[in-house]
C-alpha cells in the first residue's frame, strides 16, 4: 500500500510538471474495439444489452488483471508499482481539470467563457454559466477525472483504475455513441454503480475540509426530499452549501484585485474544495500506511 500511495502522488506531479501526458491519454482504441465487437455480433441479440458491454469491457480488464497478477511479489514489488503508475496516470483525467476551470475564469467574454466551460459538461448540452451549475460541474468532473479513478484503483489496483475509466467512456462521449442503446443505458447504470460510494467519501470528505454543519444539512435534506436510489445529487448539494459558506465566510465579493462576476468566484472556491477533498483523501491513505493497518 505504500507502493501504492507512492503512484498516486508521482502520478498527481507528473500531471503537473509533465502536461504533455494528455496526449498518452487517448482512448481511440477503446472505440474502435467497441465497433468491432459491433461488426463481429452483429443482429444477435445478447450483444446488444447488458452481457454485450460486459464483454467490451471485461476482456481488456481480464487482460490488466493477468499482468497485475503475474507482477505481484516479483522483485520487491517494483515491477507492480511501475505498472501500477502507468495505469494510473493513463486512466487520470484525461483532461486537466486546474487548466479548465483556468480557462473559464480568464476567459475574456462570455463566448469565450461559455467555449471554455464545454469541457466542465461532459454530458452534451449547453454549458450553464452560472454559479451553481458550474460548481456542482466541477465536483461531477472531479469525480469522473480523479476520485472515481483513485478509489477503485486503491480497491482493485490498476484493474479497477480501468475498469471505472473504461465504463465510465462508456456512459458518455464518443464511446457512448457507437454503442446499442441497450447498451449505453447499462453503461450509464453500471457508472452510476461505481460512482455512488465515492460520491458519498468525498461528501464526507467535503464535510471535513470545509463546513460540516452545511454539508451535513445539506447530504440530509436532499435524501429527505426524495433522492432516487443511485443519484448523486446530494454531491452538488453539498458543494453548493460548501461553497456558499466559504465565499460567506472570507466576504469574497470583495477581496482585493480586479472584480470577477459571483459565478466565478464560486468557481475558484469549487475548484480549491476538490483539491483540499483529494489533499485530505491522500492524508488518511498516509496515515493509514504509517500506522501499519495497511501493507
Amino acid at each position: 500500500m505504500a507502493l501504492t500511495l507512492i503512484a498516486v502522488v508521482l502520478s498527481l506531479v507528473l500531471g503537473h510538471v509533465a502536461p504533455g501526458l494528455i496526449s498518452f491519454r487517448r482512448y481511440g482504441w477503446f472505440v474502435s474495439w467497441l465497433q468491432w465487437l459491433g461488426r463481429l455480433f452483429a443482429g444477435q441479440s445478447a450483444w446488444q444489452g447488458r452481457l454485450g458491454l460486459l464483454l467490451a469491457v471485461g476482456l481488456p480488464i481480464l487482460l490488466v488483471g493477468a499482468v497485475q497478477w503475474l507482477l505481484d511479489d516479483h522483485f520487491y514489488g517494483l515491477p507492480m508499482f511501475g505498472f501500477a503508475l502507468a495505469v494510473l496516470i493513463y486512466t487520470w483525467g484525461p483532461r486537466d481539470l486546474d487548466l479548465d476551470v483556468d480557462a473559464v475564469i480568464d476567459a475574456r467574454d462570455v463566448t469565450e467563457r461559455r467555449a471554455a466551460a464545454v469541457a466542465l459538461f461532459p454530458e452534451g448540452g449547453e454549458p450553464v454559466i452560472e454559479g451553481p451549475s458550474l460548481v456542482e460541474a466541477v465536483f461531477r468532473c472531479a469525480l469522473w477525472r480523479w476520485f472515481g479513478v483513485l478509489f477503485w484503483f486503491l480497491l482493485l489496483g490498476p484493474a479497477g483504475a480501468l475498469l471505472y475509466r473504461l465504463v465510465s467512456l462508456g456512459a458518455q462521449g464518443e464511446a457512448q455513441r457507437v454503442l446499442p442503446p441497450a447498451q449505453a443505458q447499462a453503461a450509464k447504470l453500471f457508472v452510476a454503480i461505481l460512482n455512488w460510494p465515492v460520491a458519498h467519501l468525498m461528501t464526507f470528505g467535503l464535510a471535513l475540509a470545509a463546513n460540516f454543519d452545511g454539508v451535513l444539512g445539506a447530504w440530509r435534506d436532499w435524501h429527505a426530499n426524495g433522492g432516487m436510489r443511485l443519484d448523486i445529487g446530494f454531491l452538488g448539494a453539498a458543494a453548493r452549501a460548501s461553497v456558499v459558506c466559504e465565499l460567506a465566510e472570507e466576504d469574497a465579493y470583495a477581496i482585493d484585485g480586479p472584480a470577477q462576476a459571483p459565478a466565478l468566484l464560486e468557481l475558484r472556491d469549487a475548484m480549491s474544495l476538490v483539491w483540499r477533498v483529494l489533499l485530505l483523501w491522500l492524508a488518511v491513505l498516509a496515515i493509514f500506511v504509517v500506522a501499519g493497518f495497511v501493507n
